[in-house]
This record gives C-alpha cells, sequence and structure tokens, in this order.
C-alpha cells in the first residue's frame, strides 16, 4: 500500500459544478492541487469553465472537461480555449460527452482532439477516458480501439469509477496488451455513501459499477460503514501500483469526506501532506 498512499499526496480531484463547490475546494483542498471540473449536457460548458475559472484565480492546477459533444463548432471552441488559456490553463481532459445529440460537428471526443490539434495544440497535455467496466452505450472492443486512435493527441488516461478490483486490473493488462502505453490516472471512488455511489455511478456511466453493487447486496450494504467500501482497501485489491502515473480521486463534490480519508491515509502512512489549519472548521 505504500506506493499506493504515496500516489495520495497529490491527486486530482474530480468535481462537478454545483452551489458551494468552489467554497468547498477553497475550504478543503490545498492550493497547489490538482482540480478536474466536469461537464454535463445539462448545465453545458459554461458552468464548467466558469468553476475553472474560478479554482484557477484561487491558485488551484485546474483541468476542465471539454465534452465533444457540448461544443458547437471551431468559433465556440475557439472561445474556450481563449479563456482557459488566459486563466493559465494547460491541461484539458476530453471525453465524448453525455448529450444525446451533438451540439455541432463534434460527435466524438477524437474529432475534438483532433480539431484542437489543428489548432496548434493550444493545451500542452490533454486527457481521455478509459473504461474498466462496460460503457452503457459502446462496445469493449470498440473503447480500447477509440483509446488506440486518440493516443497520438493524448497525453494520458483517466480510467472512469470502478469498484471491482478484479475488473481494474484485467482491464489495465487488456489494454497494455493491445499496445496503449500512454500514463494511467485510475479513477477511484472517494468515500461516499451507498446511496450516492449508486446514483453517481450510473450518472458517470459505470452502468457496470451500479449492476456490481446491487449483485452484492450484502456488500453493497456495508458501504460508508466500518469494513465497508473504501478507495484504499479498494487500491490494495488493485494490485501493484507500478502502472498508476496518478490517482484521479472521483469526490461526487464529497470534498470535505474526500480531503479527511486522504489525509488519515497519508498520516497513517507517515507521509506528509500539505493542508490547511482546521482551526475553527467544522469537522
Amino acid at each position: 500500500m505504500t506506493g499506493l498512499a504515496a500516489l495520495l499526496e497529490s491527486p486530482r480531484y474530480e468535481v462537478f459544478p454545483a452551489p458551494g463547490t468552489e467554497e468547498a475546494v477553497a475550504e478543503w483542498v490545498p492550493a497547489g492541487m490538482t482540480v478536474t471540473v466536469t461537464a454535463s449536457a445539462v448545465k453545458g460548458l459554461a458552468a464548467t469553465i466558469g468553476l475553472a475559472e474560478r479554482l484557477a484565480a484561487r491558485g488551484y492546477r485546474v483541468v476542465p472537461h471539454l465534452a465533444a459533444r457540448s461544443v458547437a463548432d471551431d468559433a465556440h471552441l475557439a472561445q474556450l480555449v481563449a479563456r482557459l488559456t488566459a486563466c493559465g490553463v494547460d491541461d484539458v481532459f476530453v471525453p465524448g460527452g453525455d448529450a444525446a445529440e451533438p451540439a455541432g460537428r463534434f460527435h466524438s471526443a477524437l474529432h475534438l482532439l483532433e480539431r484542437l490539434a489543428a489548432m496548434g495544440r493550444p493545451f500542452a497535455r490533454m486527457g481521455i477516458t478509459g473504461y474498466p467496466e462496460s460503457h452503457p452505450r459502446i462496445s469493449d472492443d470498440l473503447t480500447i480501439q477509440a483509446m488506440w486512435d486518440k493516443r497520438r493527441h493524448a497525453s494520458y488516461i483517466v480510467s472512469n469509477v470502478c469498484f471491482d478490483a478484479a475488473v481494474l486490473r484485467a482491464w489495465i493488462a487488456r489494454i497494455r496488451a493491445r499496445g496503449v502505453t500512454l500514463p494511467l490516472y485510475v479513477g477511484v471512488s472517494g468515500p461516499a455513501g451507498r446511496g450516492k455511489l449508486l446514483r453517481m455511478a450510473t450518472v458517470a456511466g459505470a452502468s457496470e459499477s451500479a449492476r456490481f453493487l446491487t449483485r452484492h447486496p450484502g456488500w453493497a450494504l456495508r458501504l460508508g460503514l466500518p469494513g465497508g467500501y473504501s478507495p484504499d482497501r479498494f487500491l490494495d485489491r488493485a494490485g501493484p501500483a507500478d502502472e498508476v502515473a496518478e490517482l484521479h480521486l472521483f469526490t461526487f463534490n464529497q470534498i470535505r469526506r474526500a480531503e479527511q480519508w486522504r489525509r488519515a491515509v497519508l498520516d497513517e502512512h507517515g507521509l506528509h501532506h500539505q493542508h490547511r489549519s482546521l482551526a475553527g472548521l467544522a469537522v
């Protein structure tokens, strides 16, 4: 666990735009850490970019999601790029997005990545999605082929949320066997209640995770309780950390809970962590 615990010294925190998100990050997440900001078909990219700008101004290294199917056209993309580069963003995550119909000509992440390349790669780093569990609408072979197709544009892969350590191990072996060598940022659910995990796993597209929890009711009922799901136990079962470049922590906006867990793990392993003073904060 030592290698994985060391990764917790500087994980990526994923949050979604919502009332109170900015304040929770500012209160609990040390400045200078990486915060990724999701995009949704419902709120559009305006909410993502706005939160990214505000968090960057607070001193965070921000990685906004540029959901391809939410980009209207080349002019819209140019506007997004201009706003993000103006506030110092040099790393973006490019998913296809969940919009049922694309807002414009960008039907997939690959299309948007190709356009960004044609624009001279305005961002130094670009991440793409990996699916340890089956995507609800795309076959496993196609998702792995998509990673291969996007690899020449991407800097790293972020795996989607997964609750089955054996599935994660098998997926890593499979993509490496297919010749996908990009650095891997393993996506892990932070500590959250069972209901929150079930709801957000489905929203995140990890329908297999929701089914996994449903098929294991005894295990699922322990989520959030002593002996139930905990990210560190999951990572310990997932195997050696040598394939993991960074940890990507899906907080589901349970930001305080995620940061308290991170500090506790680091303290347990005698590792240094930066943190804000807890004096006067509600715990």
